[in-house]
């Protein structure tokens, strides 16, 4: 396996699905005892972006988000 002139480097198909490693996935490195380990980054406990994220997508409503800022705004 070689890195890229870019410094990238692909991870094998197995690795990725015996790890979970998908699309979008936030990996950490961390270098010592001559190694370098490439792990699922620690995702900080955040309150708010756990609400975000559920929240996400919840209103099932008809209207447009145009309509909604028209109704916010006051406009005719």
């Amino acid at each position: 396996m070689l890195i890229t002139s870019k410094g990238q480097v692909t991870i094998p198909q197995r690795i990725r699905n015996r790890y979970g490693l998908k699309p979008g996935t936030a990996v950490e490195f961390v270098a010592g005892d001559g190694k370098v380990l490439l792990r699922p980054a620690k995702r900080s406990r955040n309150p708010v972006d756990d609400w975000l994220k559920h929240a996400t997508g919840a209103a099932k409503s008809k209207v447009t988000t145009a309509q909604v800022m028209k109704l916010t705004r006051g406009e005719d």
